[in-house]
């Protein structure tokens, strides 16, 4: 069995009837998926690297300076993006007729706009609003759950249901 096979099969022992009566099997999926990346790997990978990698210090690139939290998020994206990717193709809409280079560009596009989402979630809750940096990136990445589901369903891995 593989890992993916055996990610889905721990998934769907948690699709029981009243959830199953309220949601697709995929989106089910998807919503676990998600919520293990961008709520558990996500905020504890962007925690480490902001306080042990980034140490709360501003970044002079020359052209811009960037904020600590900012550089933190920055930092953490390649992470959260191939697991995001994986974990997408491999278990949520792993039937897609889409080729996996197709895939993973469209992939990127998608996460550009959350990230611009996250990029403005962030400036606002933290120096606008005042909140701490990891409570404003869980936040914000709440916030994008919407716009990345209906990306990958109906651009990234279109058609993922009827193959």
């Amino acid at each position: 069995m593989s890992l993916a096979e055996g990610i889905i099969r721990l998934i769907d022992r948690f699709y029981l009837p009243p959830v199953a009566a309220l949601i697709p099997r995929q989106t089910f999926r998807y919503a676990v998926c998600g919520c293990a990346t961008y709520l558990a790997f996500d905020p504890v990978c962007y925690f480490l690297i902001y306080n042990y990698v980034v140490a709360h210090r501003f970044f002079d690139l020359g052209v811009v300076v960037l904020s600590p939290h900012i550089a933190a998020m920055l930092l953490v994206f390649p992470f959260t993006f191939f697991c995001g990717f994986w974990l997408n193709r491999n278990v949520t809409f792993r039937n897609s007729p889409v080729r996996t280079h197709a895939q993973l560009l469209r992939y990127l596009l998608s996460i550009i706009g959350s990230v611009g989402l996250t990029y403005v979630g962030m400036k606002f809750f933290v120096e606008l609003c005042g909140l701490w940096p990891t409570p404003a990136k869980v936040v914000t990445t709440l916030a994008t759950t919407v716009y990345s589901y209906l990306a990958a369903k109906y651009f990234t891995f279109r058609n993922a249901d009827r193959a």
